[in-house]
């Protein structure tokens, strides 16, 4: 609880995965993906409820064992390839309706710390904004970035003026996918996170991998074997 307001904390996890199958339970170094979110979430001070939703009986007893709460199995058109991420979501607040703020963790996002979920409520909470969601500074510089047409000539993305010098471009930053807040009756009927309200908690690189196919895992893998090389 934070100022009174009551926090439901929901890990999506779906079993379906083609980029890496059973992802969400895959082992990572010692201990299954989706129990690196449990893990921190179950450390932060202001998550009133901790749970999971998935469409999976695997996921849903692993995920128990690991701490969280799994009250219901989501229904399977809510965990297609298709399905918009927010579904889910605004599926579990009709079991839910007496919290106030929602934080949605995802489980691809390992290294994410309760400090970094705990930053991201209180910068909403206080501050009194419907939305807020995690980032990281990119090193894409959009006026660098071009389309390639059918006659494979460049086509820049910005028309604009180019900055020649990184260092005169403007800063960039990417959403992270590792901290999603947001007030329940905003995101009911916003049904995004994302608004011309929505503020960036901002996340170190290092802790902002998002997980999307084995190449992102064998790099977390290898990053936390040898974490303390990149300190």
């Amino acid at each position: 609880m934070i100022n009174n307001y009551k926090v439901l904390a929901i890990v999506p996890a779906r079993g379906g995965s083609k980029g890496i199958p059973r992802k969400n339970i895959k082992m990572l170094i010692d201990k299954p993906l989706i129990a690196w979110t449990i893990e921190e979430a179950k450390k932060s001070k202001f998550i009133d409820k901790l749970i999971v939703s998935t469409d999976d009986t695997e996921i849903a007893k692993i995920s128990k064992e690991w701490g969280a709460e799994v009250p219901f199995l989501r229904p399977a058109e809510l965990a297609q390839d298709d399905t918009p991420g927010i579904d889910p979501i605004l599926h579990a607040l009709e079991y839910f309706p007496e919290y106030e703020y929602i934080v949605v963790l995802q489980p691809t996002s390992p290294l994410r710390l309760a400090e970094d979920i705990d930053g991201a409520i209180d910068l909403c909470v206080k501050n009194n904004h419907k939305f807020c969601v995690s980032v990281a500074e990119s090193k894409a510089i959009p006026e660098w970035m071009f389309h390639i047409n059918e006659q494979g000539i460049l086509k820049p993305i910005i028309n604009n003026n180019f900055p020649y010098q990184r260092q005169k471009a403007k800063k960039t930053f990417l959403l992270n996918g590792a901290v999603y807040v947001g007030q329940r009756e905003a995101l009911l009927k916003n049904r995004s996170f994302l608004s011309s309200e929505t503020i960036a908690y901002l996340m170190p690189k290092d802790r902002s991998i998002d997980i999307d196919d084995i190449n992102d895992f064998e790099w977390c893998e290898f990053f936390l074997r040898n974490k303390n090389v990149y300190k």
